[in-house]
């Protein structure tokens, strides 16, 4: 389970990348809902602890228990509709309800979990990966958990959980053929499919996500639903350069004015721009895109396949929830909720990600020899 490491092989900088961001998020977390602030500094506490206990342990150990790592994940999602079990909050079933002051969301663990698990099957299968067979047993093996998710509902997480398998699929060794052939489908289909959801003719798509759509659309026309984004993108400009600074006082302020609900999670971004201003901002950003960066650059020099995707996957998560959350802060994309990596309040968000650090920093200790 544990190797002999060697210490120049520890990537410090991607754990400096991290703290840094996080402590710029427990700084705006603290700014926006100053209640949960001790909450998120224990969080990253316990965090550094789990990060350093996965990063010595060998992946090739962890992949050995993928079919029960995968069996967890889809009990996870499906333990959360059990009356009395699953929280039920705003028309959503996302949470397991623990204790009265303690709940988590299997979601976002089943992120890391999927990364884990497909590593390891596609793995083993990566000989026979571009065969109909094996594709569609990976895609009946993803299917399973995202219906579940969708059940909740869920679709930004289930979104985000796509493209991570889908970016995992590719850097397995997908054919390029099968690549262009999806693309070709996939690219009409989408259009189609578009123009259907803001017709509300998608029998999977619930009315208000449809609703969130059209207030993005047509802002103007549904004051109601859009008010959450208008405000993002007013508190965003109202930062201008150096921003208003933390914890000011200032009653047009979006967390003082109650302008969005819960700016600490899916909103952090708004109360970042507004409070840190576009400097901030932008080094929320580059530290964002130094962690991405980092861990593909940590894949190509893992020592097989499965260390490469593991860091890849870890990657699109990070960059992918990044780009969703800032885009729906500042307007460029329709309302959903995903939390921003490292930054937004979420107890759970932030443990499997540093569990996914952990994974990385360990494919990293074992690079190839040349």
């Amino acid at each position: 389970m544990f190797k002999q490491y060697k210490l120049k092989n520890y990537r410090f900088r991607l754990v400096a990348y991290v703290v840094l961001l996080c402590i710029i998020g427990v700084m705006v977390v603290g700014s926006a809902k100053p209640s949960v602030q001790n909450k998120q500094i224990i969080g990253i506490a316990g965090g550094l602890v789990v990060m350093l206990i996965v990063s010595l342990i060998d992946y090739g150990t962890i992949l050995k228990f993928r079919r029960p790592i995968y069996l967890l994940a889809v009990v996870l999602l499906a333990v959360i509709f059990i009356p009395g079990v699953g929280d039920n909050t705003g028309g959503a079933t996302r949470w397991i309800q623990v204790t009265s002051s303690f709940k988590f969301q299997p979601s976002e663990f089943c992120k890391i979990l999927m990364i884990i698990f497909f590593a390891g099957f596609f793995m083993k299968y990566q000989d026979q990966l571009n065969t109909w067979k094996t594709l569609l047993l990976s895609l009946i093996l993803a299917g399973i958990p995202l219906l579940l998710i969708v059940k909740e509902p869920d679709l930004s997480t289930t979104i985000a959980t796509t493209m991570i398998f889908i970016t995992l699929l590719f850097v397995a060794g997908l054919s390029y053929k099968i690549v262009t052939g999806v693309l070709a489908v996939s690219i009409p289909s989408a259009v189609i499919m578009f123009t259907l959801l803001i017709q509300d003719k998608l029998p999977f798509i619930k009315s208000y996500q449809v609703t969130r759509v059209m207030a993005w659309l047509y802002p103007d026309d549904y004051p109601a639903d859009a008010y959450q984004q208008q405000n993002s993108i007013m508190a965003i400009g109202s930062g201008q350069l150096w921003g208003k600074g933390l914890n000011n006082t200032d009653a047009t302020s979006v967390k003082n004015g109650n302008f969005i609900p819960e700016p600490q999670t899916d909103f952090i971004f708004a109360v970042a721009g507004e409070e840190l201003g576009f400097i901030g901002t932008v080094i929320i950003i580059i530290l964002l895109l130094f962690i991405t960066i980092e861990c593909i650059l940590i894949a190509r020099k893992a020592k097989d396949t499965a260390g490469k995707m593991i860091c890849c996957g870890f990657a699109a998560l990070v960059g992918f929830q990044s780009l969703v959350n800032i885009g729906v802060a500042s307007g460029v994309l329709p309302n959903t909720g995903l939390p921003l990596p490292f930054v937004s309040y979420g107890l759970t968000s932030l443990l499997s990600l540093y569990i996914g650090v952990g994974l990385v920093l360990n494919v990293g200790l074992q690079p190839k020899k040349y």
